[in-house]
């Protein structure tokens, strides 16, 4: 198999979802844009230390909070010793440099905002509903084009979709308590639920939970099942 590669020989970015829960991350930069970055890593649990000389008041409130440590200073070399992954927001193209190379000799995740040549992760413009996260990206050759892509997901999966998934793991959990034996035989009612009408119910506006849900579906499928 060929690697995908661009019109200047460049692989396009690996696809990966990456589990930051309590992972050091270290953001340069202290701006609107930093804000942003730190906000969304919190959601996604990352430890974070920011290192900027002046910030955001939202920036200043986590520093005091601790919900995030913070360096009040500028950048120094060193200051991603031990960060799984680098974000550098600054529009110094100085220091966005001294970062981007840094990370490089250290083997880091980097992405120095807005500056594709300096980074070696791209973050995907996301759709978010509850337990579903899906990714767009056109490899940074239109972040625009993705952002658009996305709002059209939107619209096919709308917000009645968070509380499907949390009931479908809800009952997969009961499935996987009280359905003994092999994975195999659980397959079929797995099955059974995506084929029912749980979806076409939320989208109506029902909101089924997750028991009656396992009295509708799953314990007719097991009744079948023992045929």
């Amino acid at each position: 198999m060929e690697n995908r590669q661009d019109a200047a020989g460049r692989c396009e970015p690996y696809p990966l979802f990456a589990n930051l829960r309590g992972e050091p991350v270290v953001v340069v930069g202290g701006g609107e844009v930093a804000e942003r970055k730190v906000e969304t890593l919190l959601d996604h649990g990352a430890s974070i230390v920011l290192v900027a000389p002046a910030v955001t008041e939202a920036l200043r409130a986590w520093a005091l909070e601790k919900r995030i440590g913070w360096l009040p200073r500028r950048y120094e070399a060193g200051d991603l010793e031990g960060a799984l992954l680098v974000v550098c927001a600054t529009d110094d193209e100085a220091v966005n440099k001294a970062v981007h190379a840094e990370a490089v000799r250290r083997h880091q995740l980097v992405n120095v905002v807005d500056v594709p040549e300096l980074c070696n992760f791209i973050v995907p413009s996301v759709l978010r509903r509850g337990h579903l996260q899906i990714a767009v990206s056109t490899g940074g050759a239109s972040p625009s084009a993705a952002r658009e892509i996305r709002k059209s997901l939107e619209r096919q999966f709308p917000a009645y979709w968070e509380d499907y998934l949390d009931m479908m793991a809800e009952l997969r959990c009961l499935v996987k308590a009280r359905v003994a034996g092999p994975m195999e035989r659980r397959a079929p009612l797995y099955q059974a639920i995506c084929d029912s009408d749980l979806l076409a119910r939320f989208e109506a506006g029902e909101r089924p939970d997750a028991e009656e849900a396992y009295r509708q579906v799953v314990e007719p499928a097991l009744k079948e099942d023992a045929r």
